[in-house]
């Protein structure tokens, strides 16, 4: 079988220590300023000593007026980079490297939330009975996409700054990028729709524009839908067009996920009735990518047993990355390099709401996390009790950020935001890198 210890070096250089990646999942653990705090120190320095040769972090935001949860950490021309410059020593400290995340969320905003919120089209959110909980969007002018794509080489200017090694680029899960992507979330018929390549422009100048902000040792990845999973939506086959432009575009490295919002595939739950793999979800809607693919692919989604992490390397994955796994055991890559024989069993909560079953299940993952970033073992909480208490959390998120982002906006905001206060939400039924 595959070597999960063996190093991998990438076009720019950069040298992974094995094959193992924590892959991002939201984290939610933002403080004042929307600012990493001491949790998420703690949390990245507890799984730098895990053994995985690269760490994700959960997804920052590049633009303070649009967020995807009022705890989601911003990273902007102007934020201070003392407590990006802590968490990056933390991630680094157990010899592996560390990429920031790096996302806009577009439409996928709350109702409660104020803000921007923008996509390629005025397409709103569809989650049934659900649907009321997100805003409608506005569809991006010529000017908005320039200064989004601005946005992104500015904020991976500052994670070089901040000491990361390396930034990925969010274009999965029906966050901005993939809506851009997405015939079903984009109707434009102007350069930026229509076929794949005007579909994929954003994504390829946003890669162009970090690239000429960074150095030539920093990494730049992108993390990619291998499907959306829904009717009529992003597929394989557009999947492998893109990883081939962005061979082009000197990436590093794809991360090939899949599903959105709308098709929660990283939970088993899709939209088109496409069935997924208990482990390793997109290994074989990725198979058709990974046969001769142009650079380095790292695949993810419910990996939780060493044979399954080796037999996606033997398929031709160069990593494999991992989420809730490392949510339960931090050590899991460590033990697996020892020899040890062990894996990570995670009972699905079974429910007929697919969205309510997601979202706490999702909750119970944040919950290990919060006890990780205050260094305790990782409980084992009840989801609807997970999902519940991060409710009560998200209130208090909330009140904080508003009050930030009216500091931040002066008297008037252009667009102004008349949203309704305390509506309760299902951020927590979106996917994760779980970000997962």
């Amino acid at each position: 079988m595959a070597e999960l210890d063996i190093p991998l070096k990438l076009a720019n250089g950069t040298l992974l220590p094995n094959r193992i990646a924590k892959a991002a999942m939201e984290e939610f653990l933002a403080v004042h300023g929307q600012l990493p705090g001491p949790g998420l120190v703690e949390l990245y320095r507890r799984w730098a000593t895990g053994g995985a040769g690269l760490l994700i972090t959960g997804h920052v935001m590049v633009d303070h007026r649009s967020l995807a949860d009022p705890s989601d950490v911003v990273l902007e021309a102007t934020t201070p980079l003392k407590p990006f410059r802590q968490w990056a020593r933390a991630a680094q400290s157990g010899g592996g490297q560390v990429w920031l995340q790096i996302n806009h969320p577009g439409r996928v905003i709350a109702s409660d939330m104020p803000g921007l919120v923008r996509s390629a089209s005025d397409v709103p959110v569809n989650l049934g009975r659900y649907s009321r909980l997100y805003r409608q969007p506005e569809p991006m002018t010529s000017d908005d996409i320039a200064e989004t794509v601005q946005r992104f080489a500015t904020s991976a200017r500052m994670a070089e700054s901040a000491g990361f090694d390396g930034v990925q680029i969010h274009a999965a899960h029906g966050y901005l990028i993939s809506q851009f992507l997405s015939p079903l979330t984009n109707r434009r018929t102007d350069e930026w729709g229509g076929e794949l390549r005007n579909r994929a422009r954003l994504l390829l100048d946003v890669v162009a524009a970090i690239r000429r902000e960074v150095s030539n040792e920093f990494a730049v990845a992108v993390k990619l839908n291998t499907a959306d999973f829904q009717r009529g939506g992003f597929d394989s086959e557009d999947a492998k067009r893109v990883v081939s432009m962005l061979s082009e575009s000197a990436v590093d490295l794809v991360e090939l996920s899949g599903g959105s919002l709308e098709s929660l595939a990283t939970s088993g739950s899709t939209a088109d009735g496409s069935t997924l793999a208990r482990e390793a979800y997109f290994l074989d809607a990725a198979a058709s990518i990974l046969d001769g693919a142009p650079l380095p692919i790292m695949i993810t989604g419910g990996i939780r047993r060493r044979p399954v992490a080796e037999n996606a390397l033997v398929r031709g994955a160069s990593v494999v990355g991992m989420a809730t796994a490392l949510a339960v055991d931090p050590d899991l890559p460590r033990r697996w390099f020892q020899g040890e024989d062990v894996a990570v069993r995670i009972t699905p909560l079974r429910l007929r709401d697919k969205a309510i079953a997601a979202a706490a299940a999702q909750a119970a993952t944040r919950c290990r996390l919060v006890g990780l970033s205050g260094g305790r073992t990782a409980s084992k909480p009840r989801p609807l009790l997970a999902l519940a208490w991060e409710r009560l959390r998200r209130r208090t998120a909330l009140r904080r950020y508003r009050a930030w982002f009216n500091g931040q906006q002066g008297p008037k905001m252009a667009g102004g935001f008349t949203g309704k206060p305390d509506v309760p939400t299902m951020r927590g039924a979106s996917v994760t890198k779980r970000n997962v």
